[in-house]
């Protein structure tokens, strides 16, 4: 696999997201911190850190295993050293992908709302976990947002401030809970998540290229819509995943500041692209 990356920050602050790569380049893991309320524990950077190096060291103990059972033992190592408990510790999504030579596949994970793209020779497949779109689709808050970023009263208003944290809490209320049909899954100190991931494999000779991203990255194409699927592969490769990052980042910042446009929890989200390029004739 041949792999480039392109990260960067939405702004203010050092990004949450993060790219792991192994040594031989054959498994590429991305997540994206997901924000505590205060700085008294650990961030969502930190987390994201130290789960990724988790999931490299799960993975050169044992290359062969099912992906979820990588992603558990990464989350029970960090949970364990770190005396972290579950729905109480900060968290991150994941997405793994993952080259055995060996066996001629390519396997993926992917753990809530950080996709893998995955060019076939008849096309796109996304390979995603819509279970948090899901359940914020469900609040009637998520109109309400919309609503007032569209009337153009912006990110900083106090309405906008209230209305995000509202949906915040109605997303806390079904993280990682068995038994919860509105149940949404990410990894943190409940080691279950994993076995929630979605995952799905494909012979390396029906695959071409592949792109893991956070939303951030997602969002040029979804839902802004700046390219599509056969666009963005082109821009990647053209400009290389560090530019296209920052050209979703100029469009939040230039051409949509208030979310007028497109409705967003915030103005500009961190950013993390790996691109895979396994060399096979497009």
């Amino acid at each position: 696999m041949q792999i480039t990356t392109g990260e960067l920050s939405g702004g203010g602050r050092p990004s949450e997201d993060r790219i792991l790569i192994n040594a031989d380049s054959t498994l590429v893991v991305v997540l994206d911190g997901v924000s505590t309320l205060t700085d008294e524990i650990p961030r969502g950077g930190w987390y994201a850190q130290a789960l990724g190096e988790e999931i490299l060291a799960a993975h050169k103990r044992a290359q062969h295993l099912d992906l979820r059972t990588t992603l558990n033992e990464a989350i029970h190592a960090v949970a364990q050293e770190h005396g972290l408990v579950p729905r109480s510790s900060p968290a991150a999504t994941v997405a793994i992908v993952r080259h055995r030579p060996d066996d001629h596949m390519v396997d993926a994970l992917v753990l809530c709302d950080t996709p893998v793209v995955v060019e076939q020779r008849d096309g796109f497949e996304v390979l995603r976990d819509e279970r948090l779109e899901t359940l914020v689709c469900l609040s009637p808050d998520r109109e309400v947002m919309f609503e007032q970023l569209q009337a153009g009263r912006g990110f900083q208003s106090p309405e906008h401030r209230q209305v995000v944290k509202r949906l915040r809490d109605h997303q806390m209320q079904h993280i990682n809970r068995t038994g919860d049909p509105l149940a949404y899954w990410v990894a943190e100190a409940a080691t279950e998540a994993a076995w929630q991931a979605v995952v799905r494999s494909w012979p390396v000779s029906d695959v071409t290229r592949m792109w893991v991203m956070t939303d951030g990255s997602l969002a040029g194409v979804e839902p802004y819509g700046r390219w599509s699927w056969h666009e963005f592969a082109n821009a990647c490769a053209a400009l290389g995943p560090q530019q296209v990052v920052e050209t979703i980042d100029a469009y939040e910042h230039n051409d949509d500041p208030d979310g007028i446009r497109h409705p967003r929890y915030k103005i500009s989200d961190d950013k993390a692209l790996a691109c895979i390029d396994f060399g096979t004739q497009r």
